[in-house]
């Protein structure tokens, strides 16, 4: 475990710390089912045990962090019913964001969008699984911020950083991240013609591929 605090001054120690663990989380660095003991986590990160034992309990009431009785803290797993229900959310808001985005996107963004699409197409192969989870998120934050409607831009980068486990998973497989690649193509193409109804379509289409994705890695675990 190789964990590294990116100091910011406008921030209190705590809130450093508990940045630090819930990215860790997020990519993958802390694994589910990985116990927090308080005392290496501190010396790790070279503070006291007080905001690591603030950042756990913040990260316990965020679903990251379960406490186990006699046992502490542990990072939660990745359970099939949380999947199911960040999805449904996700799919719900992403075909909004389409469907706007679809009506006000400018010629920039669209540039911006087959550029970023571009890239994930030459990382396919390079099995950088945090590079490639950084284009995806690149990709669909660039469609987002096409809505020019910050209230669901706002509540989309929530549902992102959970989403932001689940990528790694996913991702892992390359079969995946080639048709995850023809998906992002399929999108780009649909927003450029400005076909709201394909667009929409190939949306759901890319998150339902995704659910079957994760669904099968966690089987295979």
């Amino acid at each position: 475990m190789n964990l590294e605090m990116e100091m910011d001054e406008y921030l209190p120690l705590r809130d450093v710390v508990f940045n630090t663990l819930r990215r860790a989380i997020l990519k993958g660095e802390l694994k589910p089912g990985e116990r927090l003991m308080e005392i290496t986590l501190a010396d790790k990160l070279g503070v006291s045990r007080t905001p690591i034992r603030e950042a756990i309990r913040k990260l316990e009431l965020e679903g990251l962090v379960v406490m186990a009785p006699r046992k502490g803290a542990k990072v939660a797993s990745i359970t099939e019913r949380d999947l199911n229900d960040v999805l449904e959310v996700r799919k719900g808001m992403e075909v909004l964001a389409i469907s706007l985005a679809c009506k006000r996107i400018t010629g920039e963004e669209l540039e911006k969008l087959e550029t970023i699409e571009q890239s994930f197409q030459k990382l396919i192969e390079s099995g950088n699984l945090t590079e490639l989870a950084e284009m995806d998120v690149k990709f669909h934050d660039t469609i987002y911020q096409a809505t020019n409607n910050q209230r669901l831009v706002q509540l989309l980068n929530n549902l992102r950083e959970q989403m932001y486990r689940y990528r790694m998973e996913y991702l892992k497989d390359i079969a995946v991240r080639r048709t995850l690649a023809e998906e992002h193509k399929a999108i780009c193409r649909a927003l450029r013609e400005r076909d709201e109804q394909q667009a929409e379509q190939y949306v759901s289409i890319h998150i339902d591929n995704q659910q079957k994705a994760i669904i099968r890695s966690l089987n295979q675990e």
